[in-house]
């Protein structure tokens, strides 16, 4: 019987005191749950945070850092105290674990993405659990997950998980905040994620934490895409983890309908970063979106950023409303030439006779978003 694998998500403020340090208790507690979800046949990983929370204080800082330099060295020091409490929690129910820091370049290169997952398969045969943090001493703001929502779908897709457990102190998305609104009901599935969604999702949850609910249904935007169902919700009681994996969880659940899509493509919708961005015309937007065409350089209306034949770019509409993703065939200046042209006019304007690619992005190298 081949394990079902399992992505657990647990965030700052599920394992540090609401003025920040490590909560010892807290850390025993999920080992334990996580223990259990093992001995009843899943194979594990964890996705955890928590570095820079246990570690700023010890440092001698007052407060959570907000400088970024503050954060990787608090961080630093957390990282180390975060893996000491993991692997004592886990050695007690004879667990081996293993620590793994990514950053987001790590899945924006496909080979080292791909060198990480080998890592991965290897713990998971050898019955490790790898317990998985972003990189914080290295990262800088702009290429940061946030608050590992981002990267635990990352890793779902990419270890091929049959679920994406993310834990938080809500138990669940909620149609208005329940601590506020008493007459909040929660979702208790949800099928498709619609603006509608995206509207009841509200900010930042802690001052510990990073990442709100917001996030979490980022997550599993990318994670359900991918072929990975989600939950996000509460485990506090003993057994909570189970349930959750079972179906039965304090939570809300979001289905997907969709098989796991090729790595490739995962990689060009999720991990890769666009250097630049084409604006298109609604006849190149219903190509691209209803029709399954390629994008032609005559639907293309402007062309922003500098790139470079090869280089993943985001298509936007003339709403600047994000379209997809897609491998360029062509560098910035010369779509910037070519752009709104026909086909036949393309070799001339260019002055080169045979154009391997006429297409600005082929349907094979495109994925909507």
């Amino acid at each position: 019987m081949v394990q079902q694998r399992i992505v657990v998500k647990i965030g700052s403020s599920s394992l540090t005191g609401p003025q920040g340090g490590l909560n010892h208790e807290a850390v025993q507690f999920f080992a334990a749950e996580i223990a259990a979800l093992q001995q009843a046949g899943y194979s594990v990983l964890l996705v955890t945070s928590g570095a820079v929370a246990a570690g700023f204080r010890e440092i001698g800082y007052s407060m959570r850092p907000r400088l970024l330099h503050e954060k990787q060295a608090a961080a630093s020091v957390g990282q180390a105290l975060l893996m000491r409490d993991y692997q004592e929690a886990f050695g007690k129910h004879g667990i081996v674990s293993a620590q793994i820091l990514l950053t987001r370049s790590d899945f924006n290169h496909r080979k080292r993405a791909a060198n990480a997952s080998m890592t991965i398969e290897e713990l998971l045969k050898q019955g490790v659990i790898p317990i998985i943090n972003e990189n914080d001493t290295v990262s800088v703001d702009e290429l940061k997950f946030g608050d590992n929502d981002t990267l635990s779908a990352l890793v779902a897709n990419l270890a091929k998980a049959s679920n994406l457990l993310i834990l938080t102190d809500m138990d669940g998305l909620y149609t208005a905040d329940p601590r506020k609104d008493p007459s909040a009901v929660r979702y208790e599935q949800i099928e498709e994620i619609t603006d509608e969604i995206y509207a009841m999702a509200g900010g930042a949850g802690s001052a510990v934490g990073t990442g709100g609910m917001r996030s979490k249904v980022d997550a599993a935007k990318i994670a359900t895409r991918g072929g990975v169902p989600v939950f996000v919700g509460q485990v506090r009681e003993i057994g909570d983890l189970l349930n959750a994996a079972h179906g039965t969880g304090k939570g809300t659940y979001f289905t997907t309908h969709t098989s796991s899509l090729p790595m490739k493509k995962q990689w060009l919708g999720f991990l890769s970063i666009p250097l630049g961005t084409l604006i298109v015309d609604q006849g190149a937007e219903k190509a691209l979106l209803h029709q399954g065409r390629s994008l032609l350089p005559v639907g293309i209306r402007q062309v922003e950023g500098q790139f470079h034949i090869g280089d993943v770019v985001e298509v936007q509409n003339l709403q600047k409303e994000i379209l997809g993703r897609g491998i360029v065939n062509y560098d910035h200046d010369q779509l910037q030439q070519i752009a709104g042209l026909p086909s036949t006019d393309i070799a001339a304007k260019l002055g080169i006779e045979d154009i391997q690619h006429l297409e600005a992005i082929h349907r094979d190298e495109w994925i909507t978003l």
